[in-house]
């Protein structure tokens, strides 16, 4: 018998390629060989893992019949929690068809899992069918839900699989990290400065409760923050600042310096100019005016300025529902482009922006980078087209303007796009420094470590409608029923903000869409069908001939 030579083809796979598939089977080993390297997972998910010490279960409720693109979603899902088991044994998981096992919706609804109806296509016949893109985290009694598809409207199913598959690593270990911590960040939302009011904050509220321990910073003596409040502030990782619009003091912007210097983050969202909605809709004419809060300094030290002058952005925008008119005793609605309310479209690989639905401004300023600070980054998140004017203040601003929403009026000049929110990062310098308020502020520092800041030009980015005296969820549009991007968006925005593990990183993971062209596949079925079912047949015939062929010549 002739024998195998080592280094012929079949000599490498019979000594080299087999036992080396056989020692990776057996051994659990994977080579992740993609160029994206997709099934690999990051060293801060591996910290995050290692340091689970009680037994996980996490549930996922991808299982049933549904379409192909979510079978391929829950291979990858399925894959992802195999290796986070080989990395930790105490994180399990078990795939659970919700319908099948008559989970009670009610029990489902309350963990945030609502259903997902799809159009099933089989053999030319489309029907409906029910599915629940949900996994669960159980740490005894801690259970923390986690959304298998990201929310992105006006995206064709295939991107939207690919784009929530670039996710899921980041949303199963952040959700892991927040169900295994024994205590919770806390974040303040100062109250003082006649902000929005709780009905009208609870949707960011019931987000920021989600993950954080968050609550109301009141000041003690009810007029400003001073000293006494100072211990309190210490205990919170993040303030939020929304909407003030009432001036702060001096005394309070040293305070809230002292509080940056000692490495407090914060979310600044910020109206330098009064107008309402509310206003315009009764009168149909508003006299917007600018709101001074006695921050321009404050924030002219980290290198940014809120200019009071509304953007008015005439290619992207929202759209405002009216009562244009009445019928028979019935009002007659309208729904027209509104530049006012100019949408964040991310386009950047922002980590904070990537993958959401468009946030809704409404009548936003802008914010001047002012060629930034040294030791501080700056990251536009948000800005308007190049179609965009500024209207100054105080001026009208009225309903007839929808009927020239694609020209420029007389007194506003062509603009270049402008920022409505900027994250900030880097070491700070306090305003305080080189001034005598510093003797006021015991155990004053003039400088920050590593931190974080995020400004927003809008007050109302983080305000929910209240319908009948009950909050409606962020970013909802009650009159046209459009989800905006906000709640996400504002979401992620306090991650970025309190993540000490840069788990925030893993949402600018980019995989590379590799698709079959369906269109083609449509075309040719019968085809490939057909050639799929004969050529093993073929195989075969041609090898057992060649079999008989060559027992023949040798025993004649």
């Amino acid at each position: 018998m002739k024998k195998i030579q080592f280094r012929s083809p079949a000599g490498i796979l019979l000594f080299l390629v087999l036992p080396l598939a056989v020692i990776l089977a057996v051994s659990g080993i994977r080579l992740d060989l993609t160029k994206e390297k997709r099934y690999t997972l990051s060293d801060n998910t591996i910290k995050v893992l290692e340091s689970v010490k009680k037994p996980v279960m996490v549930e996922v409720y991808l299982e049933g019949d549904f379409p192909a693109d979510f079978k391929q979603l829950q291979s990858e899902t399925k894959f992802m929690l195999e290796n986070f088991r080989k990395v930790n044994s105490k994180v399990d998981f078990k795939f659970i068809d919700p319908i099948e096992t008559k989970i009670p919706k009610d029990s489902l609804l309350s963990h945030g899992i609502y259903p997902s109806v799809l159009d099933d296509r089989k053999s030319g016949k489309t029907s409906q069918i029910e599915i629940y893109p949900y996994a669960l985290i159980k740490n005894g009694k801690v259970k923390v839900t986690v959304p298998l598809v990201v929310e992105q409207n006006y995206t064709d199913n295939a991107e939207l699989l690919n784009k929530s598959i670039e996710n899921l690593e980041y949303n199963f270990i952040s959700r892991l990290k927040i169900a295994t911590n024994e205590s919770f960040k806390k974040v303040g939302v100062l109250v003082n400065q006649d902000e929005l009011s709780p009905g009208e904050f609870q949707g960011f509220m019931n987000l920021a409760l989600e993950n954080y321990d968050a609550g109301p910073i009141i000041p003690k003596n009810r007029t400003e923050l001073s000293l006494a409040d100072v211990p309190l502030l210490k205990q919170m990782s993040a303030l939020v600042i929304a909407k003030p619009r009432k001036a702060f003091t001096d005394g309070e912007k040293v305070i809230l310096d002292q509080y940056i210097m000692n490495g407090g983050k914060t979310l600044w969202m910020i109206d330098a100019v009064n107008a309402e909605m509310d206003t315009l809709m009764r009168s149909e004419k508003l006299m917007p005016y600018p709101v001074d809060l006695n921050l321009t300094d404050f924030f002219f030290n980290y290198g940014i300025r809120i200019n009071p002058a509304l953007v008015k952005d005439v290619k992207k925008f929202a759209k405002l529902k009216f009562v244009a008119g009445e019928v028979a005793g019935n009002a007659q609605y309208s729904t027209q482009p509104w530049p006012y309310f100019p949408l964040g479209i991310a386009e950047n690989e922002n980590p904070i922006t990537k993958n959401i639905n468009p946030v809704k401004f409404e009548f936003p300023t802008s914010i001047d980078t002012l060629g930034g600070r040294k030791n501080i980054r700056t990251d536009v998140l948000f800005e308007s087209s190049e179609r965009t004017s500024l209207k100054q203040v105080p001026n009208y601003v009225s309903l007839e303007e929808i009927n020239s929403v694609d020209s420029l009026g007389q007194l506003e000049k062509p603009s270049t796009p402008k920022i409505f929110a900027v994250a900030l990062q880097g070491k700070f310098t306090s305003a305080y420094a080189s001034r005598i308020e510093r003797k006021s502020y015991p155990g004053f520092k003039a400088s920050s470590p590593e931190n974080k800041m995020i400004v927003i030009a809008d007050g109302d980015i983080a305000r929910n409608k209240v319908v009948n005296g009950k909050p409606m969820p962020l970013g909802m549009d009650v009159l046209t029923q459009e989800r905006f991007g906000n709640e996400q968006f504002l979401k992620n925005a306090l991650d970025y903000l309190l993540d000490d593990s840069n788990l925030m990183e893993l949402r600018n993971r980019n995989i590379e869409e590799r698709l079959l062209d369906r269109y083609l596949i449509n075309e040719e079925r019968n085809y490939w069908q057909w050639f799929n079912l004969l050529l093993p047949l073929a195989i075969i015939a041609v090898l057992g001939g060649l079999f008989f062929w060559l027992r023949k010549r040798k025993f004649g």
